[in-house]
């Protein structure tokens, strides 16, 4: 099954590129590496025993922190190859990052033919591959599993919806799936989804996301940008995807809301942020983009009703400047976020109907009295309205989800202790 799966790769590939090049136009970072995308790669590195970590993109990567700061303190001699798909992952990686030094080194993952993961495999020499979430590539387990390098899927979990996807594939999927050597699932019916895909190894250790560390320094920043704001009520939509902003701004105009209200908007992605901008304009909506603050004192004036987060890398600074969040990618059925970082600082959540990428999460968010779920924008509005002119029932929410938050913790240790005897001393290379 591989080989017409190998020769449809290699027929798409112009196509693949032309989409990258294109892509490039909203966010240049598309346009750059290009090699790597191909197993195309500078000077080989010296010998050193290397870990190879997948992190697709900005999620993966943020939640892989305390999964890659655990492996560098356990294996000193070690480094990193944390290989991403998306420039934002890059970017994300760099910043969380680049306190290791040389110790880590990041790139774009080959695309999926055998004949540039080999080449991958060859310059890098990693003595274990491991994938963060949802990662199944047939051709670079079985390219791996050539070169004696043991594939780990960790903090892995599986949706219906993308079980049914996966099951289409038929063998392709289920040979990839037994040759994965340990699969590391967040619950149990992410660990029963995994092995009716045909996976044998699977143990439930939980989701890392949950041993998160909020940088001090985002602490800080976010305490900063409140003093800008000021005193008002700020309701943060984080991490929004494309359909959503439009309904929470129609919402935001149309319901009852306290007339010092400031919404903020986080975009996902940053190559969006221009056309966000674009739609708050047409609105004819007072506000300000995130970046423009400092250009007149850095103050949010009284009269601005929306703050555009036009920023990257401070996910945890609006969070710490809110009162009350909304996690985006759920008004539409796209399957929501993560919400355990508003959870992490103590912000009374709410979100919407569509959550079934984390669902067992979100469940157990409201069930513990963390997170609140809302059908429409309109709800969402009314409901972030109660709740930020209720102090006490905003602190209890906020109280439950910090505890929430901590309840789960240790699933990086779990994950490493099972981890430690695939991870070879020395490198393959």
């Amino acid at each position: 099954m591989r080989i017409p799966y190998s020769l449809m790769w290699w027929l798409a590939l112009p196509l693949v590129l032309a989409r990258l090049w294109l892509r490039g136009r909203q966010e240049p970072g598309y346009r750059q590496f290009w090699g790597e995308r191909l197993g195309f790669y500078g000077p080989r590195p010296a010998p050193r025993p290397a870990i190879w970590v997948h992190a697709v993109s900005v999620g993966e990567t943020r939640a892989a922190e305390p999964l890659v700061d655990a492996l560098l303190a356990a294996y000193p001699a070690a480094r990193i190859v944390l290989t991403h798909m998306t420039p934002t992952g890059r970017a994300t990686g760099k910043a969380l990052f680049s306190k290791h030094g040389t110790r880590l080194t990041q790139s774009y993952l080959p695309y999926d033919t055998g004949t540039m993961v080999s080449r991958f495999i060859r310059h890098f020499g990693p003595s274990i591959c491991i994938l963060m979430e949802t990662e199944v590539w047939p051709n670079l387990i079985a390219v791996c599993a050539s070169h004696d390098v043991p594939v780990a899927l960790v903090n892995a979990r599986l949706s219906e919806r993308s079980m049914g996807r996966a099951q289409r594939f038929g063998k392709l999927m289920l040979d990839a799936a037994r040759a994965i050597s340990l699969v590391a699932a967040q619950t149990e019916a992410d660990a029963a989804r995994i092995r009716a895909l045909g996976a044998l190894n699977v143990v439930v250790t939980g989701s890392i996301k949950f041993d998160v560390i909020v940088p001090p320094a985002a602490v800080t920043a976010g305490a900063r940008l409140r003093r800008q704001i000021g005193e008002r009520p700020v309701l943060l939509c984080a991490s929004t995807r494309e359909g959503e902003e439009a309904l929470i701004l129609d919402a935001f105009q149309s319901a009852p809301v306290a007339a010092d209200l400031l919404l903020i908007i986080v975009p996902r992605h940053p190559q969006r942020f221009d056309s966000v901008a674009a739609m708050i304009g047409a609105r004819a909506i007072p506000w300000r983009r995130r970046s423009q603050l400092g250009q007149d004192g850095g103050a949010v004036a009284p009269a601005i009703q929306v703050l555009l987060g036009d920023s990257m890398g401070e996910m945890f600074a609006y969070y710490a400047a809110c009162n009350c969040a909304f996690i985006g990618g759920s008004l539409l059925p796209l399957g929501g976020q993560n919400l355990i970082e508003a959870c992490a600082l103590g912000k009374p959540v709410l979100i919407g109907p569509h959550t079934f990428n984390f669902a067992l999460v979100t469940e157990d968010a409201i069930a513990t009295g963390a997170a609140l779920r809302v059908p429409d924008a309109r709800a969402l509005m009314q409901q972030a309205s109660h709740l930020l002119a209720d102090g006490a029932r905003s602190r209890s929410m906020g109280q439950h989800a910090f505890a929430f938050a901590n309840q789960y913790r240790g699933a990086t240790g779990r994950t490493l202790a099972l981890l430690s005897p695939l991870i070879r001393p020395t490198s393959s290379a």
